[in-house]
């Protein structure tokens, strides 16, 4: 780089105080690695350019070989005026090669050659009586870059002869530190320098400022956890606490028989649940009198209500399963909540499991949001109320609920949230009262209500992140410039409206 960097300097000074044209004083240097020597001196102020933009066309191997031995047209003439005869028609292509029937064209159309017979003839007696345009066009293109005739140029241009480039050439001046020679510029100040005092008498390299640096390796928050941190922030901002969720196999007995979900329910069959071999069955509760209650409000009937009526099996009850909601851990939280009772706030934002086909908005697996409230005396009102609190800090104030039936909570509502793209309402979570059954069963106070809602994290980092495909957040279709690249969440409007 050094010696072009000198070479400049010298044409430079040549030439007086500018080089007009860059491509004409260096013309086998490529433009990239002059202009990167051009900017190394600009930092030393020694000289300063402009960059001049221009397109021209360019001439293909083709092109070349016309430039050099003339057009098709112009060798096929040749070749007839050397067969005293005539050429055959069936020798054109072992003349010209591929390029015969163009050349058989063209020397027709220019009137240079006919046909007699199966022997093309000649119309001229020698071909310096005729013009080789072709080749004198591209001859001039190969000058100018380009042809004053349009109509020429656009009939090369289709003949895919020439090709339009665009061209870098620059216009180079004397800065003001300018020099025919390059004194070498200290980068850094260092601890002898100013023990020996020569760094009062050095030069140092400027900073350049608008250098962007080199980029620190450093770790990635996938997405789904930068919108579950946010909706952490969220519970602990409203006074909630995490519950641990980090225990992914559960029994039937917590993860349905406790919910009140019946044991003939869909949703435990083997197309909706994974079940494990290994282990099969899990160990009872240590609390007996539990075990009893529900086992007693699904066969019997208690706390008012009639149950299911149906012969409760305990080894259906204990067999292991991937939990198929956060709601499982809602209630070993509520049955530990017995022992105490008082108003509480929990939540967990956390993995579960559900035998589904994959597809665009479908995984196997997927991550719930879930919120419990518990307190005494509280009402429908109050989880609507709340519920509308809760989204407002996502910047969702526009909702609706809609009556729906959960086994476990009874009033329920599903919540809609007006998105304003869609034009539509669209379902954004689930919500309800957990039923006396449930709650009554693990020894809380009947005064002691609680409610409950949830909804998926995938959903909002989906909108979030402009992603259309599920499978393009989780798995092993992941880009990991797109877990890399992307900001920090913030659930505002943009997340469901």
């Amino acid at each position: 780089m050094s010696e072009l960097q000198l070479n400049i300097l010298k044409t430079l000074d040549s030439a007086g105080s500018k080089i007009e044209d860059s491509s004409i004083a260096f013309p086998d240097v490529p433009s990239q690695t002059l202009q990167a020597a051009l900017n190394s001196l600009v930092a030393r102020s020694m000289i300063t350019y402009k960059t001049n933009e221009f397109e021209k066309y360019i001439l293909n191997d083709e092109a070349k070989d016309i430039v050099n031995n003339g057009s098709h047209e112009f060798r096929l003439l040749n070749k007839v005026l050397e067969s005293l005869e005539g050429l055959k028609i069936s020798e054109v292509d072992s003349v010209l090669g591929k390029n015969g029937k163009i050349g058989q064209a063209r020397a027709f159309k220019s009137g240079w050659i006919s046909k007699d017979g199966d022997k093309l003839i000649a119309k001229v007696s020698n071909s310096n009586d005729v013009k080789d345009l072709t080749s004198d066009q591209l001859k001039e293109i190969e000058k100018t870059g380009t042809l004053s005739n349009k109509k020429d140029l656009s009939e090369l241009k289709k003949r895919k002869l020439i090709t339009l480039s665009k061209t870098f050439t620059f216009t180079i001046l004397k800065g003001d530190e300018f020099a025919l020679e390059l004194k070498q510029l200290e980068t850094d100040i260092t601890s002898d320098m100013i023990a020996s005092g020569s760094w009062k008498n050095s030069q140092f390299k400027p900073y350049n400022f608008n250098s962007e640096g080199v980029y620190p390796n450093s770790g990635a928050l996938h997405p789904l956890n930068k919108v579950r941190e946010e909706f952490r922030q969220i519970f602990f901002s409203m006074g909630f606490s995490e519950m641990p969720s980090n225990q992914y196999v559960e029994s039937g007995f917590w993860n349905f028989d406790t919910l009140f979900v019946p044991q003939q329910h869909p949703a435990r069959d083997l197309q909706d649940t994974f079940y494990l071999k290994d282990p099969v069955k899990a160990k009872e509760p240590k609390d007996k009198t539990y075990w009893e209650n529900i086992k007693t409000v699904h066969q019997d009937g208690a706390y008012g209500s009639i149950g299911y009526r149906y012969p409760w099996k305990a080894d259906e009850s204990l067999r292991t399963v991937l939990r198929t909601h956060t709601t499982a851990i809602s209630a070993a939280m509520l049955k530990k909540l017995a022992e105490d009772p008082k108003p509480t706030r929990l939540f967990s934002i956390d993995r579960v499991f559900r035998n589904e086909a994959v597809d665009a908005t479908h995984l196997a697996e997927f991550h719930q949001v879930e919120g419990v409230f518990a307190d005494y005396n509280i009402t429908l009102g109050d989880l609507i109320g709340f519920m509308q609190s809760f989204f407002e800090k996502m910047g969702v104030t526009d909702l609706r609920f809609k009556p729906a039936y959960n086994p476990y909570t009874e009033p329920s509502m599903e919540i809609f949230a007006w998105h304003k793209g869609l034009a539509k309402w669209v379902e954004i979570g689930n919500s309800g009262m957990f039923r006396p059954e449930m709650l009554e069963s693990m020894g809380l106070p009947k005064d002691m209500r609680c409610l409950g809602w949830g909804l998926s994290l995938e959903r909002p980092t989906m909108i979030k992140y402009g992603v259309s495909n599920i499978r393009e957040l989780l798995g092993h279709k992941v880009s990991l410039d797109f877990v890399e690249t992307n900001p920090a969440a913030r659930l505002d409007e943009e997340i469901f409206v």
